[in-house]
């Protein structure tokens, strides 16, 4: 790619959004117009750093800090579409691209953080902080952007930058090709079924995979798919051990087919990468590095966390596995309990324990209530409103854009909204930004997006979710309102900028909502009669909130551990595949349970540099989660308006303005112990 001259930045639909309510306009995008555009930007944004960092006048907050944070307005537009779309709807235009901009911007930052006369503009500023009469908030900026530099790279002599940057452009094209090979592997697997194969699957989950086939062209047929949408209902409700132990073996397998698409030496690349990166930087492991601005702080802090919640989970998961075992042999199977059983046993047991099963949930869960749930709370405690825009093309058909109003009827931003899964669309769920909100310059208000794949019904048909999937929507919208309720100045620190380990706070908190009784007795309506969830059915619901605690918290602690275990030794393993068999042994890992995230496909940990030696940080926001609803609780009222005042101003608007643990105490006066997470999980 060469930078064209008849790019316009001021006036191309990518970087000047003219789209209705100030977003882009998606019908004048073509995937060809990305490669100009980036180049365009990018060739921008370096002459403006240049100018920052070639300043003659003397550093000030102004000209320096400011001008950094506002430089790069037609790099972040084009970059918020393109991932956007890399994640949400993309194809192998977009996909050649991804692999090509990946290591371009690691070099243009890399280039940018080592820049020593800008670093010298920052360094001057930050060692007469004390001095500048800054408020708390710019200092916190300052200080941030200061270390910034520092841990990429500002402080080594040349040969180290040049290595350094060498490193991270080499992980960004490996972070690409991770997450290209997982999709792959979802895309291209698929178990079409006849209606003798259904045995024992309620209608939600047959429909599910009757419109799952029909979209691949073969009406008539049932699909079985590597979407967790369809996947995990499949296992838990199919009396066909051979199909779900297929289906076990595609899902566990993705990222591990010894083809094209094998991510094994990717892996082990970037882990021998990240080592070399953190020895650099002088810490003693990447983990150490990664971990230097969180909450926890260390790796020691972060096993102490961990080891305590996984020895209680093991136990508990080795008595359910007792009483599975016991089920299967009453069933007549003589065969010993396989992790493609674990499901399917456990709904069987829950039936048996509460009287109930997922099926008698799901006609109460329609996607559409559990959206006005997720609306209506934030209501109750925030006062912002939502109206839906039909008709705004977004990047696909499927998204949906909402305008999002405060108490007094002023506009506060957008929210958009993608809930089906595709082809086109990585697996999991996720938030982010199209723009994030500040009051810099002239300000900007949030345009915040959801991204979800639960499965897509037939035409006329409503969406009807499971429990699971009713609580990542409100999850993810927890992620949205921490991205629409920001109240900050600065661009650096707005919204879900926070450390890695408070990030899951607003998300995992507003999942308690979901399960409030007046909330489902509003909102959890049947799909066919109207009528509310029944008390007794909400009751036995409400009693097996932590059954398959066990199960759900060795499936989780297992993947924080390799994680941390990956991460927290000076240098990589030789075999990343014998290393992650060897820690699980090490660890005492039930045979019939695999981690959530297995090595091959860990996205949160190898597609980028996310969740690297940081997936431990939903257990430790749900520490803190658990204690934050508690405050509700004391209260009696799950909406207590003091304390929702409280939540918006410390937890949901402050972004990353002042130290998590400063804003956790304003919110609740003292920081809480691990117990309240483990009796929250069932685990005491």
């Amino acid at each position: 790619m060469s930078v064209s001259p008849k790019i316009d930045l001021a006036r191309h639909p990518l970087t000047h959004w003219a789209g209705p309510l100030g977003l882009p306009d998606f019908t004048r995008i073509e995937d060809g117009d990305f490669g100009p555009v980036f180049d365009a930007a990018l060739a921008a944004h370096a002459a403006e750093v240049d100018a920052i960092a070639a300043n003659a006048e003397p550093a000030t907050v102004a000209n320096t800090l400011e001008a950094l944070e506002l430089a790069g307005v037609a790099l972040d537009r084009v970059s918020s579409i393109f991932w956007c779309r890399a994640g949400a709807h993309t194809n192998d235009a977009i996909q050649a691209m991804e692999r090509e901009i990946s290591p371009k911007m690691a070099r243009h930052f890399s280039a940018i953080s080592m820049n020593e006369q800008l670093f010298a503009r920052i360094d001057d500023l930050y060692a007469r902080r004390a001095a500048l009469g800054l408020d708390a908030e710019t200092l916190r900026v300052l200080e941030k952007t200061w270390k910034g530099f520092v841990r990429s790279g500002a402080k080594l002599d040349p040969e180290g930058k040049k290595r350094l940057a060498a490193i991270q452009e080499e992980l960004a094209s490996l972070g690409a090709k991770f997450g290209q090979n997982v999709l792959a592997d979802e895309k291209e697997w698929v178990l079409f079924l006849d209606e003798g194969d259904l045995a024992g699957l309620p209608e939600f989950v047959r429909g599910a995979m009757a419109q799952a086939a029909e979209t691949r062209g073969q009406k008539g047929k049932y699909a079985v798919t590597l979407s967790r949408s369809i996947y995990e209902p499949f296992t838990t409700f199919s009396e066909r051990r051979d199909l779900r132990e297929k289906a076990f073996k595609a899902f566990a397998g993705r990222g591990e087919t010894g083809g094209a698409t094998d991510n094994a030496g990717v892996v082990r690349d970037t882990l021998r990468l990240r080592a070399e990166k953190a020895k650099l930087l002088r810490y003693d492991s990447y983990a150490a590095l990664k971990l230097d601005d969180t909450m926890a702080k260390t790796p020691k802090a972060v096993m102490e966390l961990l080891e305590p919640v996984w020895n209680k989970a093991r136990e508990k998961a080795a008595a359910d596995e007792a009483e599975l075992q016991r089920l299967a042999a009453a069933a007549g199977s003589n065969d010993k309990l396989a992790a493609w059983d674990w499901r399917f046993y456990q709904e069987k047991l829950r039936a048996e324990k509460y009287a109930f099963d997922e099926a008698e949930l799901k006609p109460y869960l329609q996607l559409e209530k559990i959206i006005d749930a997720c609306f209506d709370v934030a209501t109750r405690l925030f006062g912002v409103t939502f109206k839906e825009k039909p008709g705004i093309a977004a990047w696909h058909p499927d998204a949906r854009v909402f305008e999002v109003f405060n108490a007094d009827g002023s506009k506060r931003g957008l929210f958009l909204a993608d809930y089906f899964a595709r082809q086109s669309k990585r697996s999991g769920a996720w938030m982010s930004s199209l723009q994030s909100g500040h009051r810099l310059g002239k300000g900007s208000t949030p345009v915040i997006y959801n991204i979800m794949n639960f499965a897509k019904p037939a035409a006329g048909e409503p969406a009807l979710l499971s429990l699971d999937e009713a609580k990542t929507l409100f999850h993810e919208f927890g992620h949205a309102l921490h991205g629409m309720l920001t109240d900050v100045t600065w661009p650096s620190v707005s919204g879900t900028s926070v450390s890695r380990d408070f990030v899951e706070l607003p998300s995992q908190l507003y999942e308690h909502w979901l399960t409030v009784p007046a909330v489902l007795e509003k909102h959890a309506l049947h799909y066919k009669t109207g009528k509310a969830m029944p008390k007794e059915l909400l009751d036995k619901m409400l009693a097996a909130k932590t059954f398959g605690a066990g199960f759900a918290t060795v499936e989780f602690t297992s993947s924080a551990l390799v994680d941390m275990a990956y991460h927290a030794r000076p240098d990589a393993p030789a075999e990343p595949a014998a290393f992650e068999a060897e820690t699980l042994e090490k660890l005492g890992m039930p045979e019939a349970i695999v981690m959530r995230h297995r090595t091959p496909h860990f996205l949160h940990v190898f597609s980028g540099e996310g969740y690297s030696a940081g997936y431990y940080s939903y257990m430790w926001s749900e520490v803190l989660d658990a204690d934050a609803f508690a405050a509700f609780e004391e209260t009696g009222d799950a909406f207590n308006p003091a304390m929702a005042e409280k939540l918006r101003k410390h937890i949901y608007s402050a972004g990353g303005s002042a130290d998590p643990e400063e804003l956790y105490k304003a919110f609740r006066g003292k920081m809480p112990s691990p117990e309240a997470m483990m009796e929250k999980r069932g685990l005491t």
